[in-house]
């Protein structure tokens, strides 16, 4: 929207993200469109002896492994942009408020990635054929090897590539587990950067969107459920990157996310729309289950 024009000295790394994130759509509706090889893996499986069924097997799973390549190749290139954008969104000397007021256009763009991320991981948890198809292939692999087949295919995704891959989607949310880990990545190695401008920009959204997801006001001027998703998205990621970074996690009662309001405000949306989003609470997160949770948060998101 018009406010969130990138200023000069934003300008380098909003062409970067936006470069990333215009390619979201279309990597979504990829993943939306994958209709795995169930039926030609079961039949080639039922007739190992059928050359024909083994052969229609394996090239329906090629295609879909390339694609499953290129939906990995983009979450490496989502986890350079989110460290892009937390490094300007935390550098010294301003305070993790003024960074998002200065950089509205950034901090845009960093919901903007939770949002995808959220969509993306959804999504996958639907399509259990990603992990069959692709662990048929790696069984298919490994055993035309010792039968010298020619396989072009290991020059596009070779064994390092395909053990990367394999624990990219074994993930509940791969994407999430993917911008966790960067985050923490970012902590650490930032050792003199203090932990609170990574940790409070995290809490500052989080506490922004849970405001506007409660107050009737703005959610009528919402126009669309998309936006009320969008905020739910963006809330839910943000708790998840904060929990992985601060070593209390967010759930205790020293975390400055405000727990028990976010998910009274998640679990008040119709079912349909917050299943992933709980899902993700209780599966991506790391502290959930730490003695400091108090129980009636936990028993929330039972």
């Amino acid at each position: 929207s018009s406010y969130a024009q990138p200023t000069d000295c934003e300008r380098d790394v909003w062409n970067q993200v936006n470069a990333v994130l215009q390619d979201s759509e279309s990597i979504l509706s990829g993943l939306q469109a994958y209709k795995g090889a169930g039926q030609e893996i079961r039949e080639a499986i039922q007739n190992p002896n059928d050359m024909i069924l083994q052969e229609r097997a394996w090239n329906s799973v090629c295609p879909l492994v390339i694609r499953l390549k290129k939906l990995y190749g983009f979450s490496l290139r989502l986890e350079r942009a989110l460290q892009s954008l937390l490094e300007s969104l935390t550098c010294p000397p301003y305070t993790p408020t003024q960074h998002l007021e200065k950089e509205q256009a950034l901090a845009k763009q960093f919901a903007e990635i939770l949002h995808f991320t959220l969509r993306f991981d959804e999504l996958k948890m639907r399509i259990p054929a990603i992990q069959n198809d692709f662990s048929y292939y790696r069984r298919t692999i490994s055993r035309n090897r010792i039968n010298n087949m020619n396989l072009d295919i290991e020059r596009e995704v070779n064994n390092e590539m395909a053990n990367r891959m394999s624990l990219f989607y074994a993930e509940a949310t791969p994407m999430l587990k993917t911008l966790s880990t960067a985050t923490t990545n970012f902590v650490t190695e930032n050792k003199t950067l203090p932990l609170e401008n990574t940790t409070d920009v995290l809490s500052t959204m989080a506490s922004v969107c849970k405001v506007m997801l409660e107050t009737p006001d703005y959610t009528c001027r919402f126009n669309s459920e998309d936006t009320l998703l969008f905020c739910m998205r963006v809330m839910v990621g943000v708790i998840i990157l904060y929990d992985h970074v601060h070593p209390n996690g967010a759930f205790n009662k020293s975390s400055k996310i405000d727990m028990k309001g976010c998910i009274k405000v998640l679990k008040e949306q119709p079912a349909d729309n917050v299943e992933g989003l709980l899902n993700a609470l209780k599966f991506t997160t790391k502290h959930l289950h730490d003695e400091s949770t108090p129980k009636n948060i936990r028993s929330m998101l039972q």
